[in-house]
This record gives structure tokens, sequence and C-alpha cells, in this order.
């Protein structure tokens, strides 16, 4: 990895970053174990933040993808795909001609996460997780593989890259996030439908993060389960989460991170450890049906080697989603740190980290003190800026941060 402006630094910095007034941003957004008060920068070393609006007119942005040729692709969950003519404030929007009519648009469900792939320009592919239906009945969640015409008009469905991801018909805990690892495998986080018994289950691909081959959409050949008799259970890579909705590679290291929603408290950030169990059970062993989320997020007293969260909201959620880290030296102290999104908070929560992973600060930039409302996708652009999507189902907006 390389070197960093130091952790001390970085910590004392972010903690100036939250306003002094009584805002949302004061509310407690968890604890940091085993850190002290860091000591006041001056004010010469406190980040701001520019923000701007690359465009508006969207619905419900849910993922961003960036195009060799700077423009930009935004999926939207009532099943709509916006093409942006650039990643600068006043880009034009058009939404492309895809059918998309079988997807189920109902509650957290519809169309979800955007990749696109590494050979765009020979391949124009990308690949979204989108809730489908069939017959009008809600069938699966799955992952599909999409090719952008030469005009940038239209995009045409190549292949169901994987199916058979858990659906719930009313849309809830639908998760799916995708993230390519440095290692070119296609991470993806999912949703445990609210059913009690998926996420314990590995023969079940919902609340997992799954790893497979984003050619062929087959598991890869160093899965931790990949010699299973179960098809399904040779993609899992970690399992027993709730609700990912962020997944976040590092920079200049393997490591990978979730955010990931807690019931009415205690959102997660993970490290993923690949054949790891992180804790969420609402079946109890299967000692209780329906789904009981009286149960903590990482139950060590039922599973002793679950993994615990690198970090958590506390006695509250903030419906935490997007994650992305900073990189690139035009951040400052704030290079490295990792950026997540709110749903419910309204606001941008900035962690910083170890070299081991663990959170030593965690702040909120006064600029996204519940100013833009619902804050979904966070993606960090080709150019180093931090881009971000609103979801507020009104004339939502693409978002671009730099340090000002």
């Amino acid at each position: 990895m390389r070197t960093r402006t130091s952790f001390a630094v970085v910590a004392t910095v972010l903690a100036t970053l939250t306003a002094c007034t009584d805002s949302p941003a004061q509310r407690d957004v968890g604890q940091v174990p085993g850190t002290s008060e860091p000591t006041s920068p001056s004010s010469a070393q406190t980040p701001q933040l520019k923000v701007e609006t690359v465009a508006g007119g969207l619905s419900h942005g849910w993922d961003i993808g960036f195009l060799p040729d700077g423009k930009v692709l935004v999926s939207q969950r009532p099943a709509k795909i916006a093409l942006l003519s650039g990643s600068a404030p006043g880009a034009t929007t058009t939404e492309l001609k895809a059918d998309l009519s079988d997807v189920l648009v109902q509650g957290e469900g519809g169309l979800l996460g955007l990749v696109v792939h590494p050979d765009f320009e020979q391949s124009r592919e990308f690949t979204t997780c989108q809730t489908h239906t069939e017959n009008g009945q809600p069938t699966d969640i799955r992952l599909v593989t999409w090719r952008l015409s030469e005009d940038e008009k239209v995009a045409t469905r190549v292949k169901d890259l994987l199916t058979g991801l858990p659906l719930n018909p009313s849309g809830r805990h639908s998760g799916c996030r995708p993230t390519l690892a440095r290692d070119g495998a296609l991470l993806v986080g999912t949703g445990d439908t609210a059913r009690g018994n998926i996420s314990q289950d590995r023969t079940i691909l919902g609340g997992k993060v799954l790893r497979l081959d984003l050619d062929t959409g087959e598991p890869l050949p160093d899965n931790p389960f990949v010699g299973s008799d179960n098809e399904r259970e040779r993609y899992v890579y970690t399992y027993g989460h709730r609700n990912i909705q962020g997944v976040a590679l590092r920079p200049d290291s393997d490591q990978v991170f979730t955010a990931e929603h807690g019931p009415d408290k205690n959102d997660e950030v993970n490290l993923v450890q690949g054949g790891k169990n992180y804790g969420w059970d609402p079946s109890q062993g299967g000692t209780v049906g329906g789904y009981d989320e009286g149960v903590p997020m990482t139950d060590l007293g039922r599973f002793p080697d679950a993994v615990p969260s690198k970090w958590q909201t506390g006695d509250l959620t903030e419906a935490v989603c997007a994650a992305t880290f900073l990189d690139g030296s035009q951040w400052g102290a704030l290079d490295g740190a990792l950026v997540i999104t709110a749903l419910k908070g309204a606001k941008v929560i900035i962690l910083s980290l170890s070299e081991q992973g663990d959170v030593t600060s965690v702040s909120v930039p006064k600029e996204f003190d519940s100013t833009f409302g619902r804050l979904r996708a966070a993606r960090t652009g080709p150019d180093g800026a931090l881009y971000i999507t609103t979801s507020n189902g009104d004339d939502d907006k693409l978002l671009r941060v730099t340090p000002a």
C-alpha cells in the first residue's frame, strides 16, 4: 500500500468536519472503539468540499457507471437507465431504450446496482442487478449483461449472467450491489429478503457476498465453498448478512468493505473475509419462525467465530447505503477515507481507517448535513472526484464532490 497522510492527521481533520450546531449531523453516528479525543487542527488543515450538480431529472438513481469516453450511466430504480453526456455540471441526460418490462418495481426492488465491464471499449457491455418477473409474477433477482449500441441510444440484453437470487414480492431487502475486485472478480452484495432462514443458509444467495466471473457468470475456482455439491453454495464468499447496500474496494489494497442495513439500530461496515460468517440469524438457528429482528446484527453468542463489524451506527439507524473510497493526493487528509451515504440519515459519513481496516474516526461533512435529502449511490470517478446520487424520487440528482 502506498504511503498516505498519517492516520493521526486524518483522524484529527475528519473530526472537525461536523458542524458545531445542534443538527442531524450531530446525532451519534456510532462509536469508534479504542480511540482517544484528537487534538484540534488549524483551520488551514480543515478540508472544505465543493458540491456541484452534474444533472437533475433522475428518479431514485441507484448506481453509477463511468464510460471510457467520459459519459456516465445511472441506473434508476423505476426501471430506467440514464446516459449522461459527461460528468461535469450541465451534462445532458438521455434515457436509453432498453427492454426492462420484466423488472419488478416494488418497494425496494427495481433496477438496482450497475457495473461497467473493464473491456467496455471493445465489448460495450455493462451488467445490472434487477428484480425479475415472469408472466407478471415476482421470480428472482438476477444479474443481467447489456450491450450499449454504437449510437448510444439502445441497450440490448446480452444474457442473464446469474439468476436465482431470492426475491421478496414486496421488494424488501433486495440489496444487490456489484463491484469489481482488484483480481477482476465480480463481488455482489445481496439482501436477505426479510426472511429469517436465508442469511445462514449457504445454498441460498441472499444475505451474502457472492464472487463470480464477470464474463461467464460462473463461481470462481478459488471461492471458499467451490467444492460444495450444491451449485449455489459455490458462489458464496461470505454469509450471515442482513441487507448489503455498499461494496467498496480499498485503493492499493485487497481489502473490501461492505455497508449494511441494520434493523432499528446498528447499521454496519464490515471488512470482508472469504468464507466467514457475519452473524445475522433472525431464525435463531431455525428455532423461531418469521423474521425476528431483535437478534444482534453479529450474534457472537450463537456464532462465536462470526466476524464483528468494523463500525456500527449504535442506537439508531442511518440506513447506510453505498460505499466508496476517496483516492488521490488532491483529497489531502481525506485521501484513503471511506465514504458511506445514508438514506434515512440524509448525510454522508466519512470513516478514516487504520492499515488493518479499523475505524479511527467518524465525521459528517457540513456540506452534506441534510442538504440534499436521501443519498444512495457513491462511486469515485476516473477523475478522482466523488459522485453521489440523491434518492428522493422527485428531480433526483447526480452530484460531483471535490475538494474546495
